[in-house]
Protein backbone atom coordinates (compact mmCIF):
# COMPACT_ATOMS: atom_id res chain seq x y z
CA UNK A 1 0.00 0.00 0.00
CA UNK A 2 1.09 3.67 -0.32
CA UNK A 3 1.03 5.72 2.74
CA UNK A 4 1.43 10.02 3.41
CA UNK A 5 3.24 10.56 6.40
CA UNK A 6 2.49 13.64 8.48
CA UNK A 7 4.85 14.27 11.35
CA UNK A 8 7.60 12.00 10.64
CA UNK A 9 10.46 14.09 12.31
CA UNK A 10 8.23 13.56 15.64
CA UNK A 11 9.13 11.13 18.09
CA UNK A 12 5.93 9.08 16.98
CA UNK A 13 6.50 10.08 13.39
CA UNK A 14 9.68 8.41 13.37
CA UNK A 15 9.03 5.43 14.58
CA UNK A 16 6.20 5.12 12.24
CA UNK A 17 8.34 6.17 9.43
CA UNK A 18 11.11 3.12 10.31
CA UNK A 19 8.30 0.51 10.73
CA UNK A 20 6.87 1.70 7.38
CA UNK A 21 9.94 1.58 5.33
CA UNK A 22 10.84 -2.10 7.16
CA UNK A 23 7.31 -3.58 6.41
CA UNK A 24 6.85 -5.52 2.88
CA UNK A 25 2.95 -4.44 3.05
CA UNK A 26 4.24 -0.29 2.45
CA UNK A 27 5.14 -0.23 -0.80
CA UNK A 28 5.64 3.89 -1.05
CA UNK A 29 5.74 6.51 1.67
CA UNK A 30 5.49 10.44 0.90
CA UNK A 31 6.52 12.15 4.01
CA UNK A 32 5.02 15.42 4.48
CA UNK A 33 6.59 18.36 6.55
CA UNK A 34 8.57 21.72 6.80
CA UNK A 35 11.91 19.80 6.57
CA UNK A 36 14.09 17.28 5.00
CA UNK A 37 14.57 13.79 7.05
CA UNK A 38 17.28 13.26 5.51
CA UNK A 39 17.21 9.78 4.76
CA UNK A 40 18.08 7.80 1.58
CA UNK A 41 15.24 4.97 0.71
CA UNK A 42 14.00 4.09 -2.45
CA UNK A 43 10.56 3.61 -0.74
CA UNK A 44 10.45 7.06 1.04
CA UNK A 45 9.53 10.28 -0.99
CA UNK A 46 8.95 13.45 0.43
CA UNK A 47 7.20 16.74 0.16
CA UNK A 48 8.92 19.57 1.93
CA UNK A 49 7.01 22.95 2.07
CA UNK A 50 6.14 25.74 4.51
CA UNK A 51 2.55 24.43 5.27
CA UNK A 52 2.13 20.95 5.37
CA UNK A 53 -1.40 20.91 5.16
CA UNK A 54 -1.28 22.58 1.37
CA UNK A 55 -1.58 19.24 -1.14
CA UNK A 56 -2.00 21.26 -4.35
CA UNK A 57 1.38 20.16 -5.88
CA UNK A 58 0.55 16.50 -5.71
CA UNK A 59 -3.52 17.02 -6.16
CA UNK A 60 -3.44 14.01 -9.20
CA UNK A 61 -1.66 11.64 -7.10
CA UNK A 62 -3.74 11.79 -3.72
CA UNK A 63 -6.26 8.90 -5.52
CA UNK A 64 -3.62 6.86 -5.18
CA UNK A 65 -2.67 6.74 -1.29
CA UNK A 66 -4.39 3.58 0.63
CA UNK A 67 -3.41 5.54 4.15
CA UNK A 68 -2.65 7.84 6.22
CA UNK A 69 -0.68 8.32 9.18
CA UNK A 70 -1.16 11.82 11.05
CA UNK A 71 1.32 12.02 13.54
CA UNK A 72 1.90 15.59 13.80
CA UNK A 73 1.43 17.53 16.46
CA UNK A 74 2.35 20.00 19.49
CA UNK A 75 2.81 20.17 22.68
CA UNK A 76 -0.11 22.56 24.62
CA UNK A 77 2.24 23.74 27.53
CA UNK A 78 2.22 27.44 27.06
CA UNK A 79 0.01 27.90 24.48
CA UNK A 80 -3.55 29.39 24.22
CA UNK A 81 -6.42 27.77 23.26
CA UNK A 82 -6.58 29.35 20.15
CA UNK A 83 -3.26 29.25 19.35
CA UNK A 84 -3.30 25.41 19.82
CA UNK A 85 -6.42 24.96 18.07
CA UNK A 86 -4.86 26.28 14.66
CA UNK A 87 -2.30 24.11 14.56
CA UNK A 88 -3.74 21.11 16.12
CA UNK A 89 -7.31 20.95 14.56
CA UNK A 90 -7.43 23.59 11.82
CA UNK A 91 -4.41 21.65 10.03
CA UNK A 92 -5.58 17.96 10.50
CA UNK A 93 -8.99 18.77 9.59
CA UNK A 94 -7.63 20.71 6.22
CA UNK A 95 -5.90 17.59 5.14
CA UNK A 96 -8.14 15.37 6.31
CA UNK A 97 -11.31 16.89 4.02
CA UNK A 98 -8.77 17.53 0.98
CA UNK A 99 -7.97 13.35 1.45
CA UNK A 100 -11.66 12.21 2.29
CA UNK A 101 -12.57 14.29 -1.11
CA UNK A 102 -9.53 12.84 -3.33
CA UNK A 103 -10.16 9.37 -1.77
CA UNK A 104 -13.43 8.02 0.37
CA UNK A 105 -11.75 4.57 0.63
CA UNK A 106 -8.42 6.00 2.39
CA UNK A 107 -7.55 4.75 5.81
CA UNK A 108 -7.06 7.88 7.74
CA UNK A 109 -5.42 7.35 11.45
CA UNK A 110 -4.88 10.22 13.28
CA UNK A 111 -2.39 10.25 16.78
CA UNK A 112 -4.23 12.13 19.59
CA UNK A 113 -3.38 11.14 23.04
CA UNK A 114 -5.18 9.21 26.07
CA UNK A 115 -7.25 11.82 28.03
CA UNK A 116 -8.85 13.03 25.07
CA UNK A 117 -12.76 14.39 25.72
CA UNK A 118 -14.25 13.33 22.92
CA UNK A 119 -18.02 15.37 24.83
CA UNK A 120 -15.48 18.47 24.16
CA UNK A 121 -16.84 19.91 27.33
CA UNK A 122 -14.03 19.18 29.75
CA UNK A 123 -11.73 21.77 31.78
CA UNK A 124 -8.24 20.55 30.32
CA UNK A 125 -7.93 22.53 26.87
CA UNK A 126 -6.01 20.23 24.94
CA UNK A 127 -8.19 17.13 25.44
CA UNK A 128 -11.22 19.15 24.41
CA UNK A 129 -9.29 20.49 21.25
CA UNK A 130 -7.70 17.11 20.21
CA UNK A 131 -11.64 15.77 21.13
CA UNK A 132 -12.99 17.89 18.92
CA UNK A 133 -10.50 17.14 16.11
CA UNK A 134 -11.30 13.39 16.80
CA UNK A 135 -15.14 13.83 16.62
CA UNK A 136 -14.84 16.02 13.14
CA UNK A 137 -12.19 13.43 11.48
CA UNK A 138 -14.44 10.43 12.10
CA UNK A 139 -17.69 12.31 10.62
CA UNK A 140 -15.46 12.68 7.25
CA UNK A 141 -16.43 10.10 4.21
CA UNK A 142 -13.37 8.38 4.73
CA UNK A 143 -12.32 5.09 7.56
CA UNK A 144 -11.03 7.23 10.11
CA UNK A 145 -9.39 5.92 13.48
CA UNK A 146 -7.98 7.57 16.57
CA UNK A 147 -5.05 6.78 18.20
CA UNK A 148 -4.91 7.13 21.61
CA UNK A 149 -1.34 6.18 23.21
CA UNK A 150 -0.38 6.41 26.45
CA UNK A 151 3.38 6.98 28.10
CA UNK A 152 5.30 6.64 24.74
CA UNK A 153 8.42 5.09 24.99
CA UNK A 154 10.51 6.25 22.04
CA UNK A 155 12.95 3.51 20.22
CA UNK A 156 16.27 3.46 18.85
CA UNK A 157 17.72 6.73 20.22
CA UNK A 158 15.02 8.69 19.38
CA UNK A 159 14.04 11.82 20.99
CA UNK A 160 11.08 14.04 21.86
CA UNK A 161 11.85 17.54 20.27
CA UNK A 162 9.86 19.07 23.07
CA UNK A 163 12.22 20.41 25.92
CA UNK A 164 9.64 19.35 28.93
CA UNK A 165 9.32 15.76 27.18
CA UNK A 166 12.99 15.15 26.72
CA UNK A 167 13.74 16.33 30.42
CA UNK A 168 10.65 13.60 31.55
CA UNK A 169 11.90 11.03 29.63
CA UNK A 170 16.04 11.12 31.06
CA UNK A 171 14.16 11.08 34.88
CA UNK A 172 11.97 8.50 34.20
CA UNK A 173 14.04 6.42 31.90
CA UNK A 174 15.40 3.98 34.47
CA UNK A 175 11.49 3.80 36.20
CA UNK A 176 10.33 2.76 32.94
CA UNK A 177 10.00 -1.25 33.48
CA UNK A 178 8.93 -0.79 37.04
CA UNK A 179 5.98 1.28 35.42
CA UNK A 180 5.38 -1.31 32.92
CA UNK A 181 4.88 -3.76 35.12
CA UNK A 182 2.43 -1.77 37.39
CA UNK A 183 0.76 -0.86 34.86
CA UNK A 184 1.39 -2.63 31.20
CA UNK A 185 -1.63 -1.29 29.35
CA UNK A 186 -0.87 2.23 29.96
CA UNK A 187 2.35 2.18 27.63
CA UNK A 188 2.95 2.28 23.78
CA UNK A 189 6.64 2.80 22.38
CA UNK A 190 6.85 4.78 19.25
CA UNK A 191 7.83 1.87 16.73
CA UNK A 192 4.48 -0.20 17.67
CA UNK A 193 2.37 2.47 16.96
CA UNK A 194 3.55 2.57 14.04
CA UNK A 195 2.85 -1.16 13.52
CA UNK A 196 -0.32 -0.71 14.80
CA UNK A 197 -0.86 1.85 12.68
CA UNK A 198 0.05 -0.55 9.13
CA UNK A 199 -2.19 -3.41 10.79
CA UNK A 200 -4.99 -1.17 10.85
CA UNK A 201 -4.50 0.17 7.46
CA UNK A 202 -4.43 -3.27 6.28
CA UNK A 203 -6.99 -4.79 7.31
CA UNK A 204 -9.36 -2.81 9.68
CA UNK A 205 -10.32 -2.72 13.43
CA UNK A 206 -13.16 -3.36 15.44
CA UNK A 207 -12.71 0.18 16.81
CA UNK A 208 -12.50 3.26 15.39
CA UNK A 209 -11.03 4.81 18.56
CA UNK A 210 -7.87 2.51 19.81
CA UNK A 211 -6.17 2.80 23.44
CA UNK A 212 -2.78 1.78 24.78
CA UNK A 213 -3.57 -1.77 25.25
CA UNK A 214 -5.56 -1.84 21.45
CA UNK A 215 -2.62 -0.50 19.83
CA UNK A 216 -0.11 -3.09 21.58
CA UNK A 217 -3.21 -5.93 20.36
CA UNK A 218 -2.66 -4.46 16.77
CA UNK A 219 0.94 -4.34 16.94
CA UNK A 220 1.47 -7.85 17.82
CA UNK A 221 1.75 -10.32 14.71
Amino acid sequence: MKVILFGATGMIGQGVLAESLRDERVEQVLAVGRSSLGIENTKLRELVQPDPSDLSAIAGELGEFDACFFCLGVSSVGMQEEDYRRITYDLALRVGRTLAAANPELTFIYVSGQGTDSTEQGRSMWARVKGKTENDLLALPFQAFMFRPGFVQPKDGVVSKTRLYRAGYTVTRPLVPLFKRLAPNAFNDNREIGRAMIAVAASGSDTRVLKPRGITARATP
